[in-house]
């Protein structure tokens, strides 16, 4: 609808006289509103209602009809959803029709609170009494409206299309709406209310059903079907299929045929951008960046092993003048000289003198410094330790109870110096190998290169067979899977299942007396699991590859380390990799889902509804005539008019008109036709009608619904020959 302002719009307003009525087609999908005698209405919107909250301001607002997406962004419509005033197609929430009929009134440029215009409304087939007497009430009450006319609107189409010749005068109106569908019987131009019938099936259950379709398929763009671009797709794409088995069973075997039929919906996608390798001048580039980098870190590191070894030596060169000049002070005065040093005892500035002197050396990368430690540590410990050498029976209880804390002092120092050795040795060896390795690089850098990555590879594969292994097993145990790390049998498990059951054993014969004799420590180191070779000391294999690793970052700017495998990734093939996301990912195929979804209309029991089908429906509507006039029969079914929005699917006459040749005896005249406009017929033959002079003799006033009452409502029929 082309915009216009409000001013425009209250303009027209007051250019109709207050004897023009209004016409609204109020239907469970779309309002519709606009003056008599015109072909168009004036406004149309989705006759729903909405009542989020302003996320900054926290403001209740109400907005009707079907608003701009980028505008809701600013509402928290999570507790708010879209609220319809129908129940089925029957009117029953009047404080939301209230607010659909302001907004209307308002666009249609109603400047104050009354409407000094008549009303007609369209309604369902047999509207019950107490909604037409709520909505006449609404209108009374609320807007002052002068008169109230209510009409069927598949009668007002039917009526439209038969003044063009379309339908005739004695026909089917068959009406799939939003929520229902109804079939009238029109006997001489007029319905036959009592004849009609009505299934609980329209549009909405079709797009339900195509949006649940989809996002079954297509979960992970379950996003994207929002109930709006599903209705589009729906009538874009759906279709009725002459014969549903047969065109299951077309796409079931699929082919050329089911190919052609099936609908591609593309979804926004970017590729992404393709990662080229890297050049032999990025590559060289980066290598000289790493190089500098490199250079510049050594040159720090030396700059700061220069400045640490002249600060030791200044502290070193102070304490030897310090002790000098203790030695030249007297002895009853040496005190008094350390309270202005800082120190308490010269031993301590000894101490510190010796911690220095180790500092040093290691600062300046003297193996000897080890060595001088640990003879340093071995000539003290006799000092530290004094107790150890001395036998138990010459000592008392308290000595006894501290000799024992010696020697588990010693032994966690001893076990410390082996440790901090050894690591020290290690540093060594990899710095001799580093050096080694840099010798042969110098003289062939390219096979240097390819025999490091090779041995990276040996090593890797290597390392990662021994962790399946300790993860899965050496072998199976007749299952397809391998046998777990409880379950290998090698022979140090052996033999400690042995020891463990043997002694077990032995307990229960009589009184456990196990660890009484001093062989039984021995097999108590036997059954300790530190004595696992398996299990025992660090992976050589392991330490090698970190260092060729890290050999091959420094000489290789384009080396990329292999992921480790940990033990919830037992095997590559039980790991699911992320597959790459393609266009194809993003494309929504409607194959079966186009003829599945609007089946329904003949089928209900597809979506569980127990209920009769389009072609099933007339057969039951002629039935409940009850006139037994086989020339009326034929008259009826060679005039089956089809309106309402769901009549617009590709396919629909045709299947209609061989559902009802299944019912009518054989020759019986069989004739389906569908409105001119099937979705505005029913306002434009409502508009037509109450142009005509003699409409006010079909409306009723407010008086007239206050004296009469609901039963008068009851009994009241709007004629549709005028």
């Amino acid at each position: 609808m082309p915009f216009i302002s409000k001013i425009q719009r209250q303009t027209d307003y007051h250019l109709f006289p207050p004897s023009t009525p209004i016409v609204i087609d109020n239907g469970a999908s779309y309002f519709r509103i606009g003056w008599a005698g015109e072909s168009e209405p004036r406004v149309i919107f989705r006759n729903i209602v909405q009542r989020p909250r302003h996320k900054a301001t926290g403001e209740t607002v109400t907005i009707v009809g079907d608003q701009d997406t980028s505008l809701l962004r600013y509402f928290d419509c999570t507790r708010s959803g879209p609220r319809s005033a129908f129940d089925s197609n029957v009117v029953f929430q009047f404080e939301i029709m209230e607010y659909i009929l302001d907004f209307a009134f308002d666009r249609l440029g109603a400047s104050g609170s009354r409407i000094d215009h008549p009303i007609l409304i369209t309604e369902c087939v047999c509207n019950p009494v107490y909604s037409r007497s709520k909505m006449a009430e609404l209108l009374f009450e609320t807007y002052g409206v002068p008169a109230v006319a209510f009409g069927v609107d598949a009668a007002f189409s039917y009526k439209y299309n038969q003044q063009r010749a379309i339908c005739g005068k004695d026909g089917l109106a068959i009406c799939p709406g939003f929520n229902t569908t109804h079939v009238i019987p029109f006997v001489d131009g007029e319905p036959v209310y009592k004849g009609s019938c009505r299934t609980n099936i329209g549009g909405y259950h079709v797009t339900d059903n195509l949006k649940q379709l989809l996002s079954l398929k297509y979960p992970h763009h379950m996003a994207r079907f929002t109930w709006e671009k599903v209705e589009d797709l729906k009538m874009e794409h759906c279709y009725i299929a002459a014969d549903y088995a047969l065109e299951a069973r077309l796409f079931q075997k699929g082919g050329k045929e089911a190919e052609e039929k099936t609908r591609c919906w593309q979804l926004p996608w970017v590729p992404p951008p393709t990662e080229e390798p890297p050049s032999e001048e990025e590559l060289a580039r980066k290598a000289a960046i790493r190089e500098r980098q490199g250079q510049r870190l050594r040159e720090m590191a030396e700059a700061k092993r220069s400045s640490r070894i002249n600060e030791l030596e200044n502290q070193l060169h102070g304490l030897e003048f310090l002790l000098q000049q203790i030695n030249q002070v007297q002895e009853e005065e040496i005190p008094a000289f350390l309270a202005e040093t800082g120190y308490v005892s010269k031993q301590e500035i000894e101490a510190t003198l010796n911690k220095v002197s180790q500092s040093l050396r290691k600062a300046k990368g003297e193996p000897k410094a080890e060595q001088a430690e640990n003879e340093k540590a071995d000539s003290s410990a006799a000092e530290k330790y004094p107790l150890i050498n001395i036998p138990d029976n010459m000592l008392t209880p308290e000595q006894i109870k501290e000799k024992k804390r010696q020697i588990f002092l010693k032994t966690t120092t001893e076990g410390r110096q082996r440790a901090k050795q050894k690591r020290f040795e290690e540093e060594q060896e990899r710095e001799k190998k580093n050096q080694q390795d840099e010798q042969k690089r110098l003289e062939n850098p390219q096979l240097y290169l390819e025999q490091m990555h090779t041995k990276y590879k040996e090593l890797y594969e290597k390392v990662e067979q021994r962790k399946r292994l300790k993860t899965n097993g050496g072998h199976t145990n007749g299952n397809s899977g391998g046998v777990g790390r409880g379950e290998r049998l090698n022979p140090a498990h052996r033999e400690r299942m042995r020891l463990l059951t043997t002694a077990a054993f032995d307990r229960g014969k009589g009184e456990d007396t196990f660890g009484a004799k001093d062989e039984d420590w021995q097999l108590y180191k036997l059954m300790s699991k530190d004595n696992d070779d398996d299990d025992d000391g660090p992976d050589e294999d392991e330490a090698e590859l970190a260092r060729v690793c890290s050999r091959l970052q420094e000489i290789d700017p384009a080396f990329v380390p292999k992921p480790e495998v940990t033990t919830t990734q037992a095997t590559a093939s039980e790991v699911p990799r992320a597959r790459q996301l393609t266009k194809e990912d993003f494309q929504i195929l409607f194959g079966v889902e186009r003829f599945r979804c609007p089946e329904i209309l003949f089928n209900p029991n597809l979506v569980g509804v127990d209920q009769a089908g389009l072609d099933e429906m007339t057969g039951v509507s002629i039935r409940r005539l009850g006139y037994k006039d086989g020339a009326l029969e034929d008259r009826l079914t060679s005039s089956v008019f089809m309106t309402g929005g769901c009549s617009l699917f590709p396919g629909i006459n045709e299947r209609l008109e061989a559902g009802i040749r299944m019912l009518r005896p054989c020759g019986s005249p069989i004739k389906v036709v569908r409105a001119l406009d099937p979705v505005l017929d029913a306002w434009r033959g409502a508009s037509a009608y109450a142009a005509n002079y003699q409409f006010q003799q079909q409306t009723f006033t407010r008086a007239d619904f206050y004296e009469k009452g609901e039963d008068w409502l009851r009994r009241y029929q709007l004629r549709y020959t005028l």
